[in-house]
């Protein structure tokens, strides 16, 4: 194991009040008290994968482990990301990686990691699946690099001890749609019902943005159709008497993508607030069916962005009555059974876009703002390091929120300072951080066609 860097001890002139979002009061009306503060973070060194032991000793023997990131577009926070599933895997028996991605192009990961062996390349092709913007989130190389060792470690086992890959978001409930069809033909109910569903989907063409406001302006409501079509399905695994197939389950997660995301888009052309909660509820629950399915002694790795682990009750989201995944997961199942750990960085480069659909690029990110954590963490020491929430008890001037860069898919570094810094309170929001001083962009693969879809509605689009 790793010793423990020495304590740093660093006198800051930091910001007593919390950062603001994007939703407070403007910059130049923030009140500031400037005051010397003494903080002592104790850290540990973050160079090489043999660095992650005091991490992996610290999850101990967590059923779930949440890993964030900071933005959808930073190579060291999937390679590290990969780098801490890999020893979870191979040391702690984890089952299944459950990803912030759609449950249609997930599956088909799942099936290809769980499947003959194959080489890189097809793996790259694999991933041109998710044509969804934002493509590089699970279009990029170092997803890649891991679905290649999954595909690889895979061939090592027996098919019951093959690792999972699954997709927890609810937006593409078309694609799900089609997805069912398959799975449903024998039964005439159910076949019945994906027909109506499919009926009542069909004027919008395929395009979700499309079906919300045609529900805006009171001209749609499939919202009976998709339920109708959940209870059959529900219907038909509680009457068959048998223990659940794989099969059964899939039929019913695309369902629920269909009932969820209606709900969803439905939803989203009234209330930012309200469509959060439904599809973070609706992320947990894949997650609560995926154990469930596994079976109680199963174990779970989860790949989100920090808005979605980092437990939302320590956050300024909570007072605007939003709950995320890492909430209610430590509601669920204990909080000695979940582990959090967030991510962050001070300065590099980082892919994004400017604007909902437009072109991608290698944005730089300006030096974290003053008195964020990041800042506070730089100046401690401008060097990778691990830190450990439980470290952090006695800091008085951590139990109050601190600002917490957070960069979406659209992203416009000059605006930074207005919306990309949530105010947390750090060693509750999370159990442990990974801090990349420096960071690089994502390696996208770029030869992605990219489908019509409507944006994310968080304000960061996490």
């Amino acid at each position: 194991m790793n010793e423990r860097s020495v304590a740093f001890l660093c006198l800051l002139w930091l910001w007593v009040l919390p950062m603001v979002s994007c939703k407070d009061a403007p910059a130049q009306q923030r009140q500031r008290a400037d005051k010397a503060i003494t903080l002592t973070i104790p850290n540990y060194p973050l160079q090489t994968e043999q660095d992650l032991d005091v991490l992996l000793q610290e999850i101990g023997d967590a059923r779930i482990v949440l890993l964030g990131e900071a933005s959808h577009g930073t190579s060291e926070y999937y390679t590290w990301r990969a780098a801490i599933t890999k020893r979870l895997i191979q040391e702690k028996g984890f089952d299944f990686i459950a990803v912030e991605g759609e449950w249609a192009d997930s599956y088909r990961v799942n099936q290809f990691i769980k499947g003959e062996a194959q080489d890189s390349a097809a793996a790259v092709n694999l991933l041109k699946q998710y044509n969804r913007w934002p493509t590089w989130m699970w279009g990029n190389y170092e997803v890649a690099s891991l679905v290649t060792w999954l595909n690889q470690y895979n061939q090592t086992v027996i098919n019951t001890s093959k690792i999972g890959f699954f997709g927890l978001d609810v937006y593409c409930l078309w694609e799900s749609m089609t997805e069912l069809m398959p799975y449903i033909q024998q039964n005439p109910s159910l076949v019945k019902a994906a027909q109506e569903v499919h009926q009542c989907f069909q004027p919008y063409s395929a395009d979700a943005m499309q079906y919300a406001q045609a529900v805006a302006n009171a001209d749609a409501n499939c919202r009976a159709e998709t339920n109708r079509l959940w209870r059959e399905v529900q219907k038909l695994s509680k009457t068959s008497g048998e223990a659940k197939s794989e099969e059964q389950f899939v039929a019913e997660q695309n369902a629920l993508v269909a009932y969820n995301g209606e709900r969803y888009y439905r939803t989203a052309v009234s209330s930012n607030t309200a469509s959060w909660n439904i599809r973070d509820q609706h992320m947990t629950q894949t997650l609560q069916r995926l154990l469930s399915f596994y079976g109680p002694g199963s174990k779970a790795i989860v790949w989100e962005h920090n808005t979605h682990v980092g437990d939302a009750r320590y956050t300024d989201m909570a007072s605007q009555g939003e709950v995320n995944v890492g909430q209610l997961v430590r509601k669920e199942y204990g909080e000695e059974n979940v582990f959090i750990v967030g991510f962050g960085s001070y300065s590099g480069t980082v892919i994004a876009a400017g604007g909902w659909g437009a072109p991608i690029k290698s944005i730089q990110m300006p030096p974290a703002t003053e008195g964020s954590w990041e800042q506070i963490l730089h100046q401690l020491s401008p060097t990778n390091k691990i830190i450990l929430s439980k470290d952090l008890q006695d800091q008085k001037h951590l139990k109050r929120p601190i600002g917490h860069r957070a960069i979406g898919v659209v992203y416009n570094p000059e605006l930074e300072h207005l919306g990309n810094y949530v105010p947390s309170i750090i060693p509750k929001r999370y159990d442990a951080f990974l801090y990349i001083d420096k960071t690089n962009a994502l390696h996208p693969i770029e030869e992605i066609s990219v489908r019509n879809e409507p944006p994310d509605l968080y304000p960061w689009g996490t």
